[in-house]
């Protein structure tokens, strides 16, 4: 008497208790794959973010020689030599100059962030290091404009060619150098509170593939 014959066990990859399956054939090496282009993709657009914003600085820079105010200076001259002074040594034209660009850059700030939020949502940390670094670099270029289009720096020469007594505008300058931070802190504020509020959301793996669910126990 034979004993009866019993089916073999199924292999390992079919068991229908396996939560893990192996994934087809060039599934992880496309996903590395995948990784190389797309990070090289979002340092290019970072590298268009970081000089489109910085050309914006052009803009900025008229904008704050056109509506800063004018410090008045006054030249006077004793014996040979010439002094300048101020006319209005009460007077709060220089904090205004300041108060100026910072106004307009962080206008500026929260611009160029909305623009780029709007333009690629999804964000990344080259997107947000281009907008800061752009604002930086537009912001020192709106400096360096301004005070090339204003009054000459030379104010002993501009007093000499107005003459004594005759009030005349000062160069423009910042006297706080630390305004020129208020674009890149402007937009990276603006930009990370619009990703946090309207970003995308990453997707829950575990509603989207069954296979990655939990491993339960079978009945018994």
């Amino acid at each position: 008497m034979t004993a009866p014959l019993t089916p073999p066990p199924p292999p390992p990859d079919q068991s229908p208790h396996q939560v893990w399956q192996a994934p087809p054939d060039g599934a992880v090496g496309g996903a590395y794959e995948q990784d190389g282009p797309g990070m090289k993709s979002e340092v290019r657009e970072a590298v268009v973010v970081t000089v489109a914003v910085a050309l914006c600085g052009v803009l900025l820079g008229l904008l704050w020689w056109w509506l800063a105010p004018h410090v008045p200076l006054v030249g006077d001259q004793v014996g040979k030599n010439w002094v300048v002074y101020l006319k209005d040594s009460e007077g709060e034209q220089a904090i205004g100059v300041d108060g100026t660009f910072t106004l307009l850059a962080l206008a500026f700030g929260v611009v160029s962030a909305v623009v780029v939020f709007l333009a690629r949502r999804r964000g990344g940390i080259p997107l947000v290091v281009g907008l800061a670094v752009g604002g930086l670099l537009g912001s020192l270029l709106a400096w360096r404009l301004g005070v090339w289009l204003g009054p000459t720096q030379d104010v002993i020469a501009h007093a000499k060619s107005v003459g004594k007594g005759v009030t005349f505008p000062a160069p423009l300058k910042l006297g706080a150098p630390g305004v020129l931070l208020a674009w890149p802190v402007a937009a990276l504020v603006v930009h990370l509170g619009l990703t946090a509020l309207f970003g995308p959301r990453d997707p829950d793996p575990y509603h989207q593939d069954p296979r990655h669910a939990p491993y339960a126990a079978p009945p018994a």
